[in-house]
């Protein structure tokens, strides 16, 4: 299910406690624009891929497959396209 109105640059879908994100590799690369995201999350991706992260004031990196990843609640990032889709595992953490 693509959310249209939001035009998000993913196809998304929850499953259990998590959600997972596909990024087509036939995405525009001005689609994946830096963003913040309102709560903490944990990306993990569990496949070899040449796609990048990149946080605020840093350097971009590769993606490494089945490495947790801890974004701040507003920290901005994005990710920058690479070969084939991406695929992630998004655990949203909310506060108690």
């Amino acid at each position: 299910m693509k959310s249209i109105e939001n035009k998000l640059p993913f196809i998304e879908e929850k499953i259990g406690s998590f959600y997972e994100r596909t990024f087509s590799n036939e995405v525009n690369e001005s689609e994946l624009k830096w963003h913040f995201d309102l709560e903490d999350r944990i990306v993990i991706c569990e496949h070899e891929t040449d796609w990048m992260l990149q946080m605020d004031n840093q350097l971009p990196f590769k993606i490494q497959k089945n490495k947790q990843y801890f974004i701040s609640e507003g920290e901005y990032h994005r990710i920058i396209k690479g070969n084939g889709n991406l695929t992630v595992k998004v655990f949203k953490l909310t506060s108690s």
